[in-house]
C-alpha cells in the first residue's frame, strides 16, 4: 500500500474524529448519569437495595424525613453509611441526611443529646427518634414508630400463671416484648384486681391462663369485649369454667385433645422431632397472612371451632391457621406414640387460629372491633419465636389488632453469598493449590520459557 500525502491527511482526520466522538460519548454518558439514577442489585437477597416492605412504608410517609448521623471522621465508614442512606433518598425525594462529626459540631451534638459515636437522630412530623446503629431494619423500625400518631398499648394479663413479658427463660415472652417495643408498641403487664381497662387504643392479651379468673376479673374482661376492645387470646388445650364464659361470648369452642400431624415426609423435610409440632404451610387470604410466604410452627396446639356462621351473629370470622389433611386432634396421651382413632379423635384439617371482627356502633361513632384467637401459647415463646415465620405472623397480628394494616414487620435480609463455609480438608486442599501448587507451576512455566529464549 502506497502512503500518500492525501492518505495521511485522511488518517489524521479519522483519528481526530474518533477522539472527538469518544469524548462526546464520555460527556453524554456523564450527563445521563446525572439526569437518571438507575441501579441494579444482583446480589442474593438484594442486600444492596431496600426491601419491598421498606419501600411500601416510605410511600406512606407524606412529610419530610430528616436524619442526622453522628460519626467519627472515618472515610471508609462514612462511605458505607452514605451508601445505606442514599437508598432511602433515592426512593423518597423529601428524605435528607447529614453525616456529622460530634467532635467538630459540638453544639449540634449537644442539642441532639448525643452521647457516643454512631448515634443517629431521625425527625418526622415534629417527632424524634434516636437509634444506636445504622441498618435498614433500625431505620425503618424508627420510621414505623414515628409514623404512629399514638402508641398502641398492649396489656398482658398477669397473676394467673400466664407467660410473662419479663421472663427471659426459654418459655418467657421477653424477646417478643422487645420486638414490639422497637415497632412502636407500648407493652405492659396488667393486674385486673388493681387496675381498670379501657378500650381506647389498647389490646388485651390473654396468654396461657393457668388459674381460674376471679369474678371481678372476668366481668372486666367481658365488659371490655362488649364495649369493643381488641383481644388476642392464646390458649393451650383445656380451659376452665371462667374461660368457657369468654368462649361462649365469642361463639367459639376448643376441640378436645392436642393437634398432631404424623406426616413423615413433612416432618423429615422440616426436621420436626415430634408429631405435636404442627407446621402451617398455607394460609387463607387475610391482611395478617396475605404477605407471608413461609411456614409457621405450633407446639401442642388446640383446635378451634366457631359458631358465628348463623344469621344472628354480628361477627365476621376468618380462619387464619389451618393444619393439613393428615392432622388430627389426639385425645389420648401421646408420649408413647400417636395413632388416629376415628371413634375418639377429631380428623383434620383443623383450625388452630381465627380472626373475628365486627362493627361497634355508639351514639358518638362506630368502630371496628378485632379479635384473634390461637390455640397455642408456645409459638411466640423465646425458644420458638425465631422458628419459621412465627415472628412475622405475631407482629402482623398485633398490627392488625391495632388497625395498622399497612404496617408490617421488616425482616432481616438473607444473603447467602456473604460467607463461604468450607470443611477443614477442603480448606487445606485449596490452601495447597493456591499457595504452593500454582506458584510452583507458574515458576516452572516461566523458567522453561526463559531457558528456551536464552538457548536461542
Amino acid at each position: 500500500m502506497i502512503v500518500t500525502r492525501k492518505s495521511k491527511l485522511q488518517y489524521r482526520i479519522q483519528h481526530i474524529l474518533f477522539i472527538l466522538l469518544l469524548l462526546a460519548c464520555i460527556g453524554f454518558s456523564g450527563w445521563l448519569s446525572n439526569e437518571y439514577n438507575q441501579r441494579s442489585d444482583w446480589t442474593a437477597g438484594k442486600r444492596h437495595s431496600l426491601s419491598n416492605d421498606t419501600l411500601q412504608l416510605l410511600s406512606l410517609l407524606p412529610f419530610d424525613v430528616k436524619l442526622r448521623s453522628y460519626q467519627p471522621d472515618d472515610p471508609a465508614l462514612n462511605k458505607a453509611i452514605n451508601e445505606i442512606l442514599t437508598r432511602y433518598k433515592t426512593n423518597k425525594n423529601n428524605f435528607t441526611f447529614q453525616l456529622i462529626n460530634p467532635d467538630i459540631f459540638i453544639e449540634q451534638a449537644k442539642a441532639d443529646n448525643i452521647q457516643r459515636y454512631g448515634q443517629t437522630v431521625i425527625e418526622y412530623n415534629g417527632n424524634t427518634e434516636r437509634i444506636e446503629k445504622l441498618s435498614e431494619e433500625a431505620i425503618t423500625n424508627a420510621l414505623i414508630r414515628l409514623q404512629r400518631a399514638i402508641k398502641p398499648e398492649i396489656y398482658f394479663l398477669s397473676q394467673h400463671g400466664e407467660r410473662s413479658i419479663n421472663d427471659d427463660s426459654p418459655v418467657g415472652y421477653s424477646q417478643l416484648a422487645g420486638k414490639l417495643l422497637t415497632r412502636g408498641f407500648d407493652v405492659k403487664n396488667i393486674n385486673l384486681l388493681q387496675q381498670s381497662l379501657t378500650t381506647k387504643n389498647t389490646i388485651l392479651v390473654l396468654a396461657s391462663i393457668n388459674k381460674p379468673l376471679l369474678d371481678n376479673e372476668q366481668k372486666k374482661i367481658l365488659q371490655y369485649i362488649e364495649n369493643g376492645g381488641h383481644l388476642l387470646w392464646l390458649q393451650d388445650p383445656s380451659i376452665d369454667d371462667s374461660q368457657s364464659t369468654l368462649s361462649k361470648l365469642l361463639n367459639i369452642n376448643f376441640v378436645a385433645g392436642v393437634v398432631v400431624d404424623n406426616n413423615q415426609e413433612v416432618n423429615r423435610m422440616l426436621k420436626l422431632s415430634h408429631p405435636a409440632i404442627i407446621p402451617v404451610l398455607e394460609y387463607k387470604v387475610h391482611p395478617i397472612t396475605e404477605k407471608m410466604q413461609y411456614f409457621t410452627l405450633f407446639t401442642t396446639a388446640a383446635a378451634i371451632t366457631n359458631d358465628n356462621n348463623n344469621s344472628e351473629s354480628d361477627w365476621l370470622v376468618s380462619d387464619l391457621l389451618i393444619t393439613s389433611d393428615s392432622s388430627w386432634s389426639e385425645t389420648k396421651n401421646f408420649i408413647l406414640g400417636v395413632e388416629f382413632n376415628k371413634e375418639e379423635d377429631f380428623s383434620g384439617p383443623l383450625v388452630i387460629g381465627i380472626a373475628q371482627q365486627r362493627e361497634i356502633s355508639s351514639a358518638e361513632k362506630s368502630s371496628d372491633q378485632r379479635i384473634v384467637i390461637i390455640g397455642d401459647t408456645d409459638f411466640i415463646a423465646n425458644n420458638y419465636l425465631g422458628n419459621g415465620a412465627n415472628l412475622d405472623f405475631i407482629l402482623n397480628t398485633f398490627n392488625w389488632l391495632a388497625q395498622d394494616d399497612q404496617l408490617i414487620s421488616i425482616s432481616p435480609k438473607d444473603a447467602p453469598d456473604l460467607q463461604l463455609n468450607l470443611s477443614a480438608p477442603v480448606a487445606a486442599i485449596l490452601g495447597l493449590l493456591f499457595l504452593i501448587a500454582l506458584p510452583v507451576l507458574f515458576f516452572i512455566i516461566g523458567a522453561s520459557i526463559w531457558f528456551k529464549r536464552h538457548k536461542k
